[in-house]
């Protein structure tokens, strides 16, 4: 961690006089990195972990090496479309994820605010932001958002396209299903994909969009077999894994490398022992940087995350015949589109069918969805006899992180789980 941090600390040097110097040290950092998940990652690591390790590195490497190829979007804009024309897609979230594993956040985010940018924005806009506008990250070819579940997107992917010329495409998702609702969203998808042939110079066929899907199909049934095997079975991950299935569940989500690695989990499992410590289904984002989570559920045997529902959004089968529609139904039917209910029910259901021993969830400091609809959550949980614990934290800012009071926290959570299965 000390080498991180020193690393860190010279790329925090360099941003303000040589931002590109700083660039190419984000770059080696992340050759070395990916070289090391391929051939010296942990023996306790599954092998499906490992290639998700791979992917997740690869995939923010080459995004950030070939930004002429690069869709800068949010977790929930539709990147099968961005497939069908050879580009990439990587979320500000997770660039600005990486970025904290640089341990250099806190100078992106400072940057942001000395530039105007309000203190109570998400840290992970903040350092995306401060990223961007000091040069080190290289601008994307294009911009697209959705304006489901954060309230930030939206001015966040305006303001670069302002302050930096890449046009931005937003979607604007309405707050429940109807055949109406289908209609114009499918309206804007036709628009987004003619405004990427005339980006690209390449034309679109749907017939490929449909491949896409069937592969998406296939993924996530593999990833339902995973979870019921999941139930019973030790299969050791960490924080930072657990933060990186976004890349599977939705970045990369229908490319031919994310089916391998979803076949790779429902068959590597199955050679893994059964697990006899205690189960946790996480909910929201995940601090993988603090460390009594760490030690805690780090490629643990006591205590198992099983699932982050995050990764569980939206899991119905996707129509290959009518692929505009069914992915128009995937964004208004997501977890996190309409009232806050729905995932209530959705994680106690959850929680219910992996006969998790708690729930954790974590309410990231800047995010009013996943503060506010928490009241909701006890309330469903407590009904089911469900334990639950609400850590306050950041899961981009280590100066906002409160390491000894979630330490008491967890460990008297941890108590209850322990006694309530006695």
């Amino acid at each position: 961690m000390n080498a991180i941090k020193t690393y860190g600390n010279y790329i925090k040097k360099y941003a303000e006089p040589h931002p590109a110097v700083s660039r190419k040290m984000i770059d080696i950092g992340l050759h070395l990195e990916q070289f090391r998940t391929e051939h010296f990652a942990a023996k306790e690591m599954p092998k499906a972990y490992r290639k998700l390790n791979t992917l997740g590195v690869k995939n923010t490497l080459s995004a950030l090496e070939h930004p002429d190829q690069t869709v800068w979007s949010n977790l929930f804009a539709p990147v099968e479309i961005f497939q069908c024309f050879g580009l990439n897609a990587l979320s500000m979230e997770c660039l600005s994820s990486f970025l904290s594993g640089f341990t250099c956040e806190d100078y992106f985010i400072d940057r942001a605010e000395q530039k105007g940018i309000a203190s109570t924005l998400c840290s992970y806009h903040k350092n995306f932001i401060g990223a961007v506008d000091s040069g080190v990250i290289p601008p994307a070819a294009f911009g697209v958002t959705t304006s489901m579940i954060c309230d930030g997107n939206i001015n966040t992917f305006r303001y670069i396209e302002k302050n930096h010329s890449i046009n931005t495409y937003v979607i604007d998702v309405p707050n429940t299903y109807s055949e109406d609702a289908v209609s114009y969203l499918v309206s804007q998808l036709k628009e987004l994909i003619s405004t990427l042939e005339g980006l690209t110079g390449k034309v679109f066929h749907m017939d490929d969009l449909s491949e896409v899907l069937s592969r998406e199909n296939e993924s996530k049934a593999c990833y339902k077999e995973f979870l019921k095997l999941q139930r019973d079975r030790y299969y050791p991950s960490t924080l930072t894994l657990q933060m990186y299935m976004l890349f599977a569940t939705h970045l990369n989500i229908g490319t031919p490398e994310t089916l391998d690695l979803f076949r790779s989990f429902a068959e590597d499992i199955k050679s893994y022992p059964e697990f006899h410590g205690k189960r946790i289904v996480w909910v929201h984002l995940l601090p993988f940087y603090q460390e009594t989570l760490k030690h805690y559920f780090n490629l643990g045997k006591d205590y198992q995350i099983q699932v982050t529902e995050m990764n569980l959004d939206y899991m119905e089968p996707l129509d290959t015949d009518h692929p505009l529609e069914a992915l128009a139904t995937k964004m208004l039917n997501n977890l996190y589109n309409g009232p806050y209910e729905r995932k209530a029910s959705m994680v106690t259901k959850l929680a219910k069918d992996m006969r998790a021993d708690g729930v954790i969830n974590f309410c990231h400091w800047g995010c009013k969805q996943s503060s506010g609809g928490v009241f909701r959550l006890r309330e469903a949980l407590r009904e089911a006899d469900i334990p639950l614990l609400v850590i306050d934290g950041d899961g981009m800012d280590r100066r906002n992180s409160h390491d000894g009071q979630i330490k008491t926290r967890l460990e008297a959570f941890l108590e209850v789980v322990n006694q309530k299965g006695m």
